[in-house]
C-alpha cells in the first residue's frame, strides 16, 4: 500500500498517479475481528497516513490483528471532518497513501468519508476502496425478505413528525428499505411505522450483526413493536419489506412509459422499468402502441 504502488488499480492516467498518492477507503469488521481482510491488514500496516473515526478503536483493531500501524494517525470524525480535509489532500498530492477507516463497516455509508472522497474527486486525486463488511448488505442477506431491489435511507428521522412523514414516502415503495435506528428510539420508530404503513407490513430488526449477541427478529411491524417494548440494546439495522401494491391495468402505466421516453429511455426499456406486479412489460408495450394509435 506504499506510494510506490500508486500507479496500480485506480484506472486513471498512470503517469499522473505515479506522481501522487491515493485515498483508500477500507471496510472494517462490524464486531468479529476475523472478518478483517488481508488487504485491510496490509493497508493498516503500510499506509503513510491512517485517518480514523476513533483512533483508539483503530489501534485496538490493529492490536487484535497483531499489526503495528507505522503511519501517522489522524482523528477523522464528523465534527472535525471538514477541517481535516485540506491537510489530507496535501498528503495525497505529496505521494502518500491515506487510509480512511471508521469504527465499523464501510466509510461514507452513514459514516465519515463522503466529503473527503468528494474533495479528492474534485481535485482529480485517485480514490480506491478495499471492500469489506457492511451492515446494509449483511442485514439484507439475513432478513428473509425479498430484497432483489432495495434502497438505503441512513438513520430514521429522530422527531416523530418527521419520522411519520418519511414513512409516508415508503407507503408505495416496492423496494425493500434498509435503515439504521438508535436502540432507545426503536420502539417509537416501529410504532410510527405501524401507524403509517399498517400493522401487517413485514420487516426484520437486525441487532449486533456479527457480534456475540447477534439477533435477527422477523415478523410484521405490529409483532416487532411488541418485541421492542421492553427495550433493545446494541447496533440496530432494520429491513422493511417493499409495499405489495394492487396490480394496475396496463393503461394506467402508459403515461409513466411516455414520461420515461421523453427522458431518453428507449420504449422497450421504459416498459420494463414501468411494469409492475400483474402487468408484464409485453402487455404494457402493447398498451403504449394502442394509445399512440388512438391519438
Amino acid at each position: 500500500m506504499g506510494t510506490d504502488r500508486a500507479e496500480q488499480g485506480t484506472g486513471g492516467n498512470a503517469q499522473v498517479e505515479a506522481a501522487t498518492g491515493r485515498l483508500v477507503l477500507a471496510g472494517t469488521p462490524m464486531g468479529e475481528v476475523r472478518d478483517a481482510s488481508e488487504r485491510l491488514r496490509e493497508a493498516l500496516a503500510t499506509a503513510d497516513v491512517v485517518a480514523a473515526e476513533d483512533t483508539r478503536r483503530t489501534k485496538q483493531l490493529a492490536r487484535s490483528l497483531d499489526i503495528v500501524i507505522t503511519g501517522r494517525m489522524v482523528s477523522f470524525y464528523d465534527h472535525v471532518e471538514v477541517a481535516k480535509i485540506p491537510s489530507l489532500l496535501d498528503d495525497v498530492r505529496a505521494g502518500r497513501t491515506v487510509l480512511l477507516v471508521t469504527d465499523a463497516g464501510m466509510p461514507s455509508v452513514s459514516d465519515p468519508g463522503y466529503r473527503l472522497v468528494a474533495a479528492c474527486v474534485e481535485a482529480g486525486l485517485p480514490v480506491t476502496c478495499l471492500p469489506g463488511p457492511s451492515a446494509v448488505t449483511t442485514a439484507l442477506a439475513v432478513s428473509g425478505l425479498p430484497v432483489e431491489r432495495f434502497c438505503f435511507d441512513g438513520f430514521a428521522p429522530r422527531k416523530q413528525g418527521q419520522r411519520r412523514a418519511w414513512f409516508s414516502t415508503l407507503a408505495d415503495e416496492e423496494r425493500a428499505c434498509v435503515f439504521f435506528e438508535a436502540p432507545h428510539r426503536l420502539a417509537d420508530c416501529l410504532a410510527d411505522a405501524v401507524a403509517v404503513l399498517g400493522a401487517d407490513r413485514r420487516a426484520a430488526v437486525c441487532r449486533e450483526l456479527t457480534k456475540t449477541y447477534e439477533e435477527v427478529i422477523r415478523g410484521t411491524l405490529s409483532e416487532l413493536v411488541v418485541w421492542a417494548q421492553d427495550g433493545v440494546r446494541g447496533e440496530i439495522t432494520v429491513v422493511l419489506a417493499g409495499a405489495q401494491l394492487t396490480p394496475k391495468d396496463p393503461e394506467d402505466l402508459v403515461d409513466r412509459v411516455e414520461e420515461l421516453v421523453t427522458l431518453g429511455v428507449g420504449l422497450k426499456d421504459a416498459c420494463a422499468q414501468a411494469a409492475t406486479a400483474g402487468v408484464s412489460k409485453r402487455e404494457l408495450y402493447e398498451a403504449v402502441l394502442e394509445a399512440r394509435r388512438g391519438r
